[in-house]
């Protein structure tokens, strides 16, 4: 994992804490709510860690700087759009994933016809490679007609576009500081880190893997789900 002193962690777990419930909260209110919790930090180090953390306001970010780069942001495809099938609609999203001693950043796969976890990896940085793994595992098992993400660094590189473009996959992007467009991927992560990682302190990476790995096989063939008439996301992505 990535290693940070004991104090800095502790910070960082409790604005994880925060953004999950609050994912609208910038810097300014994490400062605000971080003192009212008795912790005494000032705006520009809780920016920087933040950064770090791969969260902005409004929108989970897994990166803040676009690094001035040229290109065409891709047009948001859902507004509107009835997800009927498996395969219809898929997202994708990174998150941070507290360890003991430090920290590590988790992406999935989701889809969202049937709220079924596709393909998941971990990394302790924040750049594209993961990422590009995560989707390739994902088209093991299906292909979506459309692949929604933000409009992070990672989402906008040449290499992560030419995946999709290879496969005749239509890419969607949320608009710039709308955090719902990519909903029940925020609700996906409120869930696991709620059921799972919280819950538990994370020695190795290899115990963080094998601890998601028995966690998204019970979410998947296990977890009911009110939304899909309490059915498990697996019958729904399979159709039985």
């Amino acid at each position: 994992p990535r290693i940070v002193d004991g104090h800095t962690l502790r910070v960082m777990e409790e604005i994880d804490r925060i953004y999950t419930e609050f994912p609208y909260y910038g810097r300014r209110k994490m400062v605000h709510e971080l003192q009212n919790r008795g912790i005494d930090i000032g705006e520009r180090h809780t920016g920087t860690l933040m950064r770090r953390m791969g969260i902005e306001a409004i929108c989970p970010k897994p990166a803040l700087s676009y690094n001035k780069r040229e290109y065409i942001p891709y047009p948001y495809l859902l507004t509107n759009l009835t997800v009927e099938r498996a395969n219809q609609v898929w997202a994708t999203d990174i998150t941070y994933v507290k360890m003991m001693g430090g920290y590590m950043y988790l992406k999935e796969v989701l889809d969202w016809g049937g709220r079924y976890v596709v393909s998941w990896e971990l990394s302790n940085t924040l750049t594209t490679d993961f990422c590009v793994s995560a989707i390739k595992k994902g088209l093991n098992h299906g292909k979506p007609e459309i692949m929604n993400s933000d409009q992070g660094v990672q989402f906008t590189s040449q290499a992560y576009i030419n995946v999709l473009t290879e496969h005749d996959i239509k890419i969607s992007m949320d608009h710039k500081g709308r955090c719902f467009d990519n909903i029940f991927v925020e609700r996906l992560w409120r869930t696991v880190k709620y059921e799972e990682i919280y819950l538990h302190e994370y020695e190795s990476v290899r115990e963080l893997h094998d601890s998601l790995q028995i966690y998204f096989q019970k979410y998947n063939d296990e977890r009911l789900h009110a939304a899909l008439g309490y059915k498990t996301p697996a019958s729904k992505y399979f159709g039985s």
